[in-house]
């Protein structure tokens, strides 16, 4: 069976290093009106970031301060809506992404709402916490992704099946060291957490201070033997950096295990596996522990030797679908038994791509000039498709641009920002029936312009005469305004009976 993957097995050292220091990032405890600190770490109110949705506060007691709060965004029958948290990050840095959901029964019903959850331009994951809450816990979401921009976007986005208000209670963008999961290409893909676990382990979720990077390690027991090592190691300056605490414990058996893992049905895709091996100090002196590793049957690894310096083997890309059977035989010549320490799995998710930056700056400086923009009008306005900013419409292709804007009837005020002329790739402009004000920006830039509706507004001023220098423009209606001034030559002759300039102005 042909397999897109690549496959490495890395040593890494056991070392001793000192106390990690706290992880880096922003960590933002949604709904909260004030910032705190747990735990040393400083939480920042939602606010500033984040311009839709509501502040609520849970009535039943949480077992963490984080999930007391959430932010619950409105449920608009028959859309698809996005509602995005825009984070400050480094260009060119690599975060993990954490989202974390505890629902409360803020909706007043009993269930949670299943919804999507987006990265820029990219449909992360669905967010199902039906199981988790009627346990009495909270659900995390964790992904891997490079910052393209100065600023990355998180949402949460209604679907068909959405029932009651998409909700979030926590998010952190914590910064990852440069080396780990460097394999991947993460200009084309990120990385979508399926399963972390410390083997043979039984306590509670291992994370910082034992990880330094907070990545979250479950526990995952297992009919097979477990060891408690004797050890005290400390694994630094290798492979994914893992915590020393899942060295730890260890799954084994005297002749062949297989394992089960992750523990739930998989959808068919491709995955990038890493798999974690410490020698214990229990081994018998001058034994020799070498694996052979399958993965539902198939060759994964061939004669890994296991030392107490510790191996990782990884795969990059491997196909899956269904339940996941992971097989540890010792090989031909080894006198000792398999075992296991710990284990990762990602999905690989393609990238959906982002708006040209000159067009999202031109579309934001749209929206500041309104004073009740539509309340989707963040994160990217055109991707993921299903679901763009309402009234925008975008090219195909694979550079994004904005097309057309059609906000007619949206009960819009303010006025027009000259920015809009940096969408150079609009066709279309239709803005009739709101109570926009203020003069008419010059729009002759936008020299793909078709149609341009201000209608039923309040502009004022006179009509800017380069309109008639748009040779594409064949439709301009400005009726029921407070326009003065004459209608400039070039647009009567142009247009005929698609210009319509009146009830309302004042032409002379």
């Amino acid at each position: 069976m042909a397999l897109l993957s690549l496959l490495f097995v890395l040593s890494f050292f056991i070392t001793v290093h000192s106390q990690s220091s706290p992880p880096k990032g922003t960590f933002i405890d949604c709904g909260a009106t004030v910032p705190s600190v747990i735990d040393n770490r400083q939480w920042l109110s939602d606010g500033p970031y984040v311009s839709a949705g509501v502040s609520k506060t849970l009535s039943i007691p949480v077992l963490l301060p984080t999930l007391s709060t959430l932010r619950s965004f409105p449920l608009i029958a028959g859309a698809r809506r996005k509602f995005c948290y825009v984070v400050p990050v480094f260009r060119g840095a690599k975060y993990l992404v954490r989202t974390t959901y505890f629902y409360g029964g803020v909706n007043g019903v009993d269930s949670p709402p299943v919804f999507d959850q987006i990265v820029d331009g990219t449909v992360w994951s669905v967010v199902n916490t039906t199981d988790d809450y009627a346990n009495g816990m909270s659900s995390y979401y964790e992904g891997v992704f490079v910052a393209k921009g100065k600023t990355m976007s998180v949402c949460v986005a209604q679907n068909t099946y959405t029932k009651s208000d998409p909700f979030i209670s926590a998010l952190e963008f914590l910064i990852l060291g440069d080396s780990l999961y460097n394999t991947t290409d993460f200009v084309n893909y990120g990385l979508s957490l399926v399963a972390r676990h410390s083997f043979g382990y039984g306590g509670s979720i291992i994370k910082f201070p034992d990880d330094q990077f907070d990545r979250y390690w479950e526990p995952f027991g297992d009919s097979n033997t477990t060891i408690q090592s004797i050890r005290n190691v400390s694994v630094s300056g290798f492979w994914n950096i893992p915590p020393q605490k899942i060295f730890d414990t260890v799954l084994t058996s005297e002749h062949y295990m297989e394992l089960q893992w992750p523990p739930g049905p998989l959808p068919n895709d491709t995955y990038y596996i890493a798999l974690y091996f410490a020698d214990n100090s229990n081994a018998l002196a001058g034994s020799s522990r070498v694996l052979d590793i399958a993965v539902n049957g198939i060759e994964y690894y061939y004669n890994l030797k296991v030392t107490p310096f510790g191996e990782v083997v990884f795969s990059t890309q491997w196909p899956l679908s269904g339940l996941t059977n992971i097989t540890l035989t010792p090989a031909a010549g080894s006198d000792v038994g398999p075992l296991i320490n710990g284990g990762e799995i990602f999905g690989v998710l393609q990238l959906g791509g982002r708006t040209i930056t000159r067009d999202v700056i031109a579309l934001e400086r749209v929206r500041n000039s309104l004073q009740n923009p539509p309340i989707d009008w963040n994160g990217d306005p055109c991707l993921p498709r299903a679901y763009s900013w309402t009234g925008v419409s975008c090219s195909e292709g694979p550079q994004i641009r904005v097309v057309a804007l059609n906000l007619s009837s949206m009960g819009l005020s303010g006025s027009l920002s000259p920015n809009i002329v940096n969408l150079t790739a609009l066709t279309d402009i239709w803005l009739g029936n709101n109570n926009l004000s203020g003069s008419i920006p010059d729009l002759s830039p936008l020299k793909r312009l078709q149609t341009l509706h201000l209608e039923d507004n309040q502009f004022s001023g006179e009509v800017p005469s380069l309109l008639g220098n748009i040779t594409s423009l064949h439709e301009l209606f400005l009726q029921n305004n407070h326009l003065t001034g004459k209608i400039p030559d070039s647009l009567k002759t142009k247009l005929g009976l698609n210009l319509k300039t009146s009830p309302g102005n004042n032409f002379g």
